[in-house]
């Protein structure tokens, strides 16, 4: 197990741990954060213990052709129910998806200390938030990492973090919102990190690490 220092590096990510950790330790600072989603890796932990920078394999990916939209959802958004925004309130996304209860969790991962770096990244113009409204009310959202395509080519990738819902389908709408503009904006595809149900049926499948890797540095 790599435990890391003062010395802003990750070692290979096929160096892993069969449960996909990386490294242990260092910090959040955002040069090590945008190093980490550089190199195919993020952090995953509790509160209360050393940072863990996970690189899962295989990888939940989504590419945007890809993206099921159902016949209810199509009609939803026809309906013009909600109200979608691209970084208007960055902060109070990420708040909700680090308070909202989730059936399936008996707790939340983003650590005070994540809260604020990925802040930090959004100052930075790095982390980036999709919110959704109704009746001038946040229902809904996710916040995520951007990695748009260098001189080099490497990136037109965005690394989803988080979404929530206070009412039916609002996460499902920040997402299919997000895609289509992404899709717009020739972009290889969005990370989903590790495999659920719900980006499933939403088109999202699972890829070898290796593969995954390749689209970042390709």
């Amino acid at each position: 197990m790599i435990v890391l220092g003062k010395e802003i590096i990750f070692p290979n990510i096929e160096t892993a741990s069969q449960e996909g950790i990386v490294a242990i330790g260092g910090d959040l600072s955002p040069e090590r954060l945008i190093l980490a989603y550089k190199s195919g890796v993020f952090p995953w932990y509790n509160e209360g213990e050393p940072i863990i920078w996970y690189s899962p394999n295989p990888r939940m990916v989504l590419f945007p052709q890809d993206l099921k939209i159902s016949k209810s959802m199509r009609k939803i958004r026809t309906d013009n129910a909600f109200k979608v925004t691209f970084n208007q309130n960055f902060e109070e996304v990420i708040s909700n998806c680090k308070t909202i209860k989730r059936n399936d969790q008996g707790g939340t991962w983003i650590t005070d200390a994540m809260q604020k770096a990925y802040i930090k990244l959004h100052e930075l113009g790095i982390a980036k938030s999709v919110e959704v409204w109704q009746k001038n009310q946040l229902v809904g959202g996710l916040y995520g990492i951007d990695l748009p395509a260098g001189k080099a080519g490497l990136g037109n990738i965005f690394c989803g973090e988080s979404m929530f819902s206070k009412v039916s389908n609002a996460s499902k709408i920040a997402f299919i919102h997000l895609v289509k503009k992404l899709e717009k904006e020739n972009y290889k595809l969005i990370d989903c990190q590790v495999y659920n149900d719900h980006l499933a049926s939403l088109g999202a499948i699972e890829i070898q690490r290796k593969e995954f890797f390749n689209f970042l540095k390709d």
